[in-house]
């Protein structure tokens, strides 16, 4: 009995390592582990342990870091980093645009504010990682991308003490802008993305996020004049504005139209490439959460208040370590759901070689 128990217990601490590690060695681990033990040793000993352990993560390691150099992870980086430089140009344009068109329901004679010098070179930066990434330049997207990275850092970072709610606003942004430059960074063949895009995807793609921003500023300049005597009679749906319902949900089907024509376009890739993109953009969605979620109430103190709320330490730590570790966890599951369709297609395969029976 003591046997059996020993084996079981170890069995467990075997389990550390990859799974195609144990399918070659486990048994001859084991083996090994069993006969070296003491008689009537019912427990690992505690140096046992700290091998099987220590060495099991090491593999783990190696096989993951492996498995980042897979075609799948740089197709999904190919994709992904043409995707955000896109929402990020769309972005761009849009606040350039705010500030360049005057908006009708602003008191006569106001103007607000022309787009600046940093305003323009984030139009024309982003604009130019798209078109590099499309080109097959891929260490200038990337370089661009950095570039853009380091701005924030210079401009908008030392302002964390000052004006901490500006800095957190923007850092969903920044996110993205990080995630684009690391995926940008991977090495891909030179017109890898028209491959795996094909035109109609790649159309799609380009024209969603100029469709969005062009409709989301033809409603605001055409938006209902509030006259303070007479009132106006408008209908308004998540800050759409229209002065009837009709034309309200006109902009609202145009807006979901272009949004299902670039999740189409990335649902159609095939499942590693899709499953990887993702993973990759799963750090700015739970960074967002963590900002409107967790540090809501910090906002809203922050703007009753009437004076800066510092952030504390570790709600610094937990906005900094949020994006990674989802990042990471993603992969994770990634590897193990891929891991556990390869072993269900093995047996499959095992099946109709040897039918029971």
């Amino acid at each position: 009995m003591s046997s059996d128990d020993l084996e079981r217990r170890y069995r467990r601490l075997l389990a550390v390592y990859p799974w195609e590690h144990r399918r070659a060695y486990e048994d001859e681990m084991l083996a090994v582990l069993v006969a070296g033990a003491r008689p009537g040793q019912r427990r690992p000993s505690a140096g046992d342990v700290l091998n099987l352990v220590g060495a099991g993560l090491r593999a783990r390691l190696r096989v993951g870091a492996r498995g980042f150099t897979e075609s799948a992870w740089a197709d999904a980086a190919a994709v992904t980093g043409l995707l955000i430089g896109l929402v990020l140009l769309a972005l761009a344009g849009r606040s350039l645009l705010d500030q360049s068109i005057r908006d009708p329901n602003l008191p006569p004679g106001f103007r607000p504010g022309s787009p600046d010098l940093v305003d323009w070179l984030q139009v024309v930066g982003w604009a130019g990682v798209c078109v590099a990434a499309l080109v097959g330049l891929r260490w200038i997207a990337a370089a661009l991308a950095w570039v853009g990275v380091i701005g924030w850092g210079v401009l908008v970072a030392p302002q964390a003490g000052g004006n901490p709610t500006y800095v957190v606003d923007t850092l969903p942004q920044f996110a993205l802008a990080v995630v684009a430059a690391a995926a940008l960074t991977v090495p891909v063949p030179r017109y890898r993305l028209f491959a795996l895009l094909g035109v109609r995807r790649l159309v799609a793609l380009l024209l969603a996020p100029a469709a969005i921003v062009a409709l989301l500023e033809i409603n605001r300049v055409t938006s209902p004049t509030f006259d303070p005597v007479d009132g106006a009679s408008y209908q308004v749906f998540y800050g759409i504005e229209a002065s009837s319902e009709l034309v309200l949900w006109l902009y609202v089907a145009g807006l979901g139209v272009a949004a299902l024509a670039m999740l189409v376009a990335l649902a159609t890739l095939a499942p590693g490439v899709r499953r990887r993109i993702v993973v990759m953009l799963l750090p700015v969605a739970a960074l967002a959460l963590v900002i409107d979620g967790a540090l809501a109430g910090w906002a809203t103190s922050t703007m009753h208040m009437g004076h800066v709320i510092p952030l504390v330490p570790a709600q610094w730590a937990m906005l900094v370590l949020v994006p990674p570790a989802t990042f990471l966890a993603g992969a994770l599951l990634v590897r193990r759901r891929e891991e556990t369709l390869r072993m269900v297609a093995l047996g499959r395969a095992a099946d109709r070689e040897w039918p029971a029976g």
